[in-house]
Formats: structure tokens, C-alpha cells, sequence
């Protein structure tokens, strides 16, 4: 075995690893080791676990202990300076292959290389470029499919995937056929106990996804995303919520498309709050400019559009909001991780969701099996609740500021489902329910109202309590077109305003 690559490596410590990181590093070796060639393995830790940390260790023991070489591949343009400077703290000495680079005749000068697929790719079957002496081939955030035109280049070689999520962004390209298995790396609430990640506090607010499309990515569309969360009620629902759970916390919010962020961007402006808009049209020196005055300035809200769950590290934020819905795992762990991060003075952090994720998928920190899911991902993914059952859980909440406008009435509640089941017991009609339930609400507001005036006015903040009752009646009697739950709420708003003007003259 030839070590001549061993000369070039400085003798660097590099940065200190955890007992959990040389825990890993352990294992992965001991599989290094068994299988040196033609074997595929995958390895999950969380994000902010120290990936980059762990696979530049094993880079540089890996070049010592082989005399091979170490190709990194990467799918974000950011994480290719990122990981090079690791490499370089730990004395690997390494090359980025970018576009300029089209051919490599200096490569015995490094250990290491560092890619983006695509460039590689592209070299590769051009002929331009013809990597020597690599044995270890490590794919960072492996759960990208994106990676699988890479591997029958090196078919020969050991291939380790890295990821926070072992779940394939393809269900019909599981990891598993390109994994021979996986290592599960500490979970988040270990993490969080010895103190590694900062403890989430979860708000969820439901939110009515019916109106959301599924595109051919398994994902909800841009286009029916930003129907929903333009809208003015969405809109005041997230101002709300920042108002009072986050206000005056370094908050980033995540949107699923432009016009929805530069909405929010203009909605906390004009409430009086410092809040700037980022995007990937955005040039590099402005975005650079944008993330400098949201590092240095305290309580600065950033709206941005998928851009920044990878690659992305400011340890400073305190509040993560997740003005979106997703259906992808893998999404909901990397926008959350983003607000994970440890540092002096910072323990914990918000996180309000705004989508039902955490109904879909768990909180944040909730243990998940990878083993299971990586042997099973269409078993898991069948096993997510769907947005209807999630819906048909939902129950309305009335905010503070609303039930303070009926501070009379000690009972505000209604269960619609309860009442039908007594109705239909007791040998009544459907329709009863409906009937209980606008003289419930006729009762609250008689409570509280001083006038006609008055009661009109509080059954108008009534309205998205009337639409909650309506709709799970609709549930109850298996008939909910949107069409006749229009003509059930003008309905029951009719009867209720009825209600009222008899009462009062």
C-alpha cells in the first residue's frame, strides 16, 4: 500500500470532537474498514450535530490510513467554501472543483476534493477531468436524489452518505437501494440534554390546508401556496402570532414562495418592525449584505423563501417561523435546525408553526426510528396523517383579545360532534344541532352586548367560530362541498342576526 498522501497532510488537530461525534466516528470506521471497497453507507445526525465536523475527520484519518484519496460532493454552491475551510482546520489539503476548473492536471497535489454534482458530472463525462486514487467518496445531505448520477462513476469505491434525514426527497427512489445501511448518529433530545442544541418551544396554530395542491415533487405548489398565505386573514394571523409569542426575538421566517415573503416583509414594516426580504434572485453581494445586517442587528425579522434551510448557519436566531405548510420531513428538520444552535445566553428558542406540521410530522425533537424509515420510507410516509384528518381534528381556539369580549359568559364553547351524537341518540334531525348552536351564540353575545349595535358587532368576530361549528357539522353529516358549506354559513348567519333583531325590538 503507497502512503505518499500522508506527506502532505499537515499535522493539524483540527476541532476537538464530542464523545457522541467519536462514538460515530467509531462505528463508521470499524465499517470502513470491513468493507474497503464497493459498499455504500449512509449516516444520520441531526443539524447541528457536527456533520461537517465528523466527515472532515474522516477525511483526514481516511487519507492516513489508506493512502487513498477523499472526494466530497456537495449540492449547494455555500456548502463547497464551507467544507473546504473545514478540511483546512483539520489539515486536509483540498481542492473545490467549480466551473472555471475544467481540467485538474495538479491533483496529486491534494488529498482531497470538493464538488458540486452537477460541475462533476459534467467533467466527468466530457472526459475533462479523471479523479486518481480516490477510494472514499462522502455525500453530504445525502437524502438528495441528486447524487445518484454521481455513483456509477465509483462503482469500485466506499460510499458514505451524510444526512439529518435519512428519507429519500424522491419516494420512488428510496435510499435503500443505493445504501447497503445506515448508522444512527445521536438523537436531538439527547442532544438537547447534554446541552448540544438549544430546547425548541413549539406554537402551533391550525390552519385550514384544503385549498393547498400536492405538484409532481410530492410537495404543496408555490402557486396554491401563495393563495393561502397572501391572504389577509393569514397575513394577520402571523402578526399575531409574533405579537405575542416572539416579539423582540431575532426571528426568521420561512415562505413557500417570493410574493408571500415580500408580503410579510411589508406587513411587519408597516406594523413598525424592522424586517428585510430575501429570496435566491437576490445577487450574492446583496444577500451578503442582507445577512450581515441580520447578524449584527438585535430583533431583526428576516422573511426569506427556501434559500436558507441549508448552508445557512446564524446561531443568534431565537425565533423560527414556519409561514408554510410542507409535506417533506426532511424540510420541517432543516428550517426548524436553523434556530438549533448553542451559544452563551441561549438555551432555547421559538418555534411557531403555521402549516400543521408538527400535527404531520411530531414536534421537532420527538424520537424517530431511521432505521424503520430507511428500511420502510412508503410504509412511513402512508403512515402521515393527511391534511383531512388533521382538519377534521382542528378545534377553533378563541384568541385572548376575542374572548375578552365576552368576558361575561363563562362558558364559550360548543361541541358540534358531541351535540349531534346526543341529537341522533335522542331521535332528533340533524339540523337541531345547527339550531342549539346559534342559540348557544345568540346567548354569549346577549351576555356581553349592550345594544343591537353591539351584539351585530360581536357576531361579526364571531364569524371564524361559526365557520369552525359549520364545518365539522359538515363532517358529522358527510356532506362538504364548498358550495353547500357557503350556503350553511350564510345560513346560520342569517338565522343569527334574525336572533338578535327579534330580541332586541
Amino acid at each position: 500500500m503507497t502512503l505518499e498522501p500522508i506527506e502532505l497532510l499537515e499535522i493539524k488537530e483540527g476541532k476537538k470532537l464530542y464523545d457522541y461525534q467519536n462514538e460515530a466516528l467509531e462505528k463508521i470506521f470499524e465499517r470502513l474498514r470491513k468493507y474497503p471497497e464497493k459498499y455504500n453507507l449512509c449516516f444520520q445526525l441531526p443539524t447541528g450535530g457536527g456533520k461537517t465536523v465528523i466527515f472532515s475527520e474522516i477525511a483526514k484519518r481516511y487519507i492516513r490510513e489508506t493512502g487513498k484519496k477523499v472526494l466530497i460532493l456537495t449540492h449547494r454552491v455555500e456548502l463547497l467554501g464551507q467544507t473546504s475551510r473545514m478540511l483546512d482546520e483539520f489539515g486536509v489539503k483540498n481542492k473545490i472543483i467549480v466551473s472555471k476548473v475544467k481540467e485538474l492536471p495538479d491533483q496529486e497535489e491534494y488529498d482531497c476534493f470538493v464538488a458540486m454534482v452537477e460541475t462533476l458530472n459534467n467533467r466527468l463525462r466530457d472526459e475533462k477531468i479523471e479523479l486518481e486514487k480516490v477510494g472514499l467518496v462522502i455525500v453530504d445531505e445525502a437524502h438528495y436524489n441528486s447524487f445518484r448520477k454521481l455513483f456509477k462513476w465509483f462503482e469500485n469505491n466506499v460510499i458514505l452518505g451524510v444526512t439529518a434525514t435519512p428519507l429519500s426527497s424522491n419516494v420512488n427512489l428510496p435510499l435503500n437501494e443505493n445504501y447497503h445501511e445506515l448508522i444512527v448518529g445521536e438523537s436531538i433530545q439527547s442532544l438537547i440534554d447534554k446541552g448540544f442544541l438549544s430546547k425548541a418551544t413549539t406554537y402551533s396554530y391550525d390552519v385550514s390546508l384544503h385549498s393547498l395542491k400536492i405538484g409532481i415533487n410530492g410537495d404543496y405548489t408555490v402557486s396554491s401556496s401563495e393563495k393561502l398565505y397572501g391572504n389577509f386573514f393569514m397575513q394577520e394571523k402571523l402578526l399575531y402570532a409574533y405579537e405575542q409569542k416572539a416579539m423582540g426575538t431575532k426571528t426568521l421566517i420561512f415562505n413557500n414562495g417570493i410574493h408571500t415573503s415580500k408580503q410579510v416583509q411589508a406587513l411587519f414594516a408597516e406594523a413598525g418592525y424592522e424586517c428585510r426580504h430575501l429570496d435566491n434572485t437576490h445577487s450574492e453581494s446583496e444577500r451578503r449584505d442582507i445577512l450581515e445586517w441580520f447578524r449584527t442587528k438585535p430583533n431583526a425579522i428576516l422573511s426569506s423563501v427556501s434559500i436558507l434551510t441549508t448552508g445557512f448557519d446564524e446561531p443568534t436566531v431565537q425565533t423560527i417561523v414556519l409561514n408554510r405548510a410542507t409535506k417533506s420531513l426532511t424540510l420541517y428538520h432543516q428550517m426548524i435546525g436553523r434556530g438549533s444552535r448553542v451559544i452563551p445566553g441561549k438555551t432555547t428558542f421559538n418555534v411557531i408553526d403555521l402549516g400543521n406540521n408538527a400535527r404531520r410530522f411530531g414536534l421537532w425533537e420527538q424520537y424517530i426510528d431511521w432505521q424503520d424509515i430507511f428500511a420502510h420510507p412508503n410504509a412511513y410516509i402512508e403512515s402521515i396523517t393527511s391534511d383531512e384528518v388533521m382538519e377534521r381534528e382542528m378545534k377553533y381556539e378563541m384568541p385572548e383579545e376575542v374572548r375578552a369580549r365576552f368576558m361575561n359568559s363563562p362558558v364559550i364553547d360548543f361541541d358540534i360532534k358531541e351535540e349531534y351524537v346526543h341529537v341522533m341518540r335522542m331521535g332528533g334531525k340533524a339540523k337541531d344541532v345547527l339550531a342549539k348552536s346559534i342559540t348557544q351564540h345568540s346567548l354569549i353575545i346577549f351576555e356581553n352586548a349592550t345594544d343591537v349595535y353591539d351584539a351585530l358587532e360581536l357576531a361579526k368576530i364571531l364569524e371564524p367560530d361559526i365557520k369552525s361549528r359549520v364545518k365539522h357539522y359538515s363532517y358529522c353529516i358527510a356532506k362538504s362541498t364548498e358550495n353547500y358549506l357557503e350556503w350553511l354559513r350564510d345560513e346560520y348567519t342569517r338565522k343569527l342576526h334574525q336572533t338578535i333583531r327579534q330580541h332586541y325590538s
